[in-house]
């Protein structure tokens, strides 16, 4: 996958139709992704934002150093990369990898990252099987994802609005500065 520039950053608030049209585009380009590669594990990195920007120098700073990771694990674990393929969206980065690899490692190679890396929190890598099946946390008998700022459940914070988005930004940033080298 290839870098993003934090620079050309579309710096917007989007609106819902458009994230629901992206959404729905993104699912036909994996579809199109898995028929052009009927025997691999397709990984979709997209992250977790916050508010109606999707897409700032930030979150292409916090994409960026997902995409890394997982060039990263995917060459740890000798796995073949048969295409991959980045995005800079207004409605947020998202990036394709083609693994010759068996799904279920491959998700559980994307948890660990998700876990073990600071900023892994605020990555959403989908796992597909050759068949299409999205892999999830549960059926590897992990919990949910927890709040960016409390312990509870992600979905139930942000159903309820818990947190401000300027509260959940500025966790954002805080793992961002983490994250980078001092």
């Amino acid at each position: 996958m290839a870098y993003i520039s934090p620079e050309l950053a579309a710096s917007r608030a989007v609106s819902l139709p458009e994230l629901l049209s992206s959404r729905e585009c993104r699912q036909a380009r994996q579809q199109a992704w898995l028929a052009r590669h009927p025997t691999a594990t397709l990984v979709v990195l997209t992250l977790v934002v916050p508010g109606a920007v999707k897409d700032s120098p930030m979150t292409r700073r916090v994409f960026n150093l997902g995409r890394q990771a997982l060039q990263q694990m995917y060459r740890q674990q000798g796995w073949l990369c048969l295409q991959q393929k980045t995005l800079g969206l207004p409605t947020g980065c998202e990036g394709y990898l083609a693994l010759q690899a068996d799904a279920r490692a491959v998700k559980e190679a994307a948890i660990q990252l998700e876990i073990q890396q600071p900023i892994g929190r605020l990555w959403d890598i989908d796992v597909l099987t050759p068949q299409g099946k999205i892999l999830s946390r549960r059926e590897l008998g992990l919990p949910e994802r927890s709040c960016l700022l409390c312990n509870q459940p992600a979905k139930i914070c942000a159903r309820q609005q818990s947190h401000s988005t300027e509260q959940l930004l500025n966790a954002m940033e805080r793992m961002l500065n983490d994250a980078l080298p001092a």
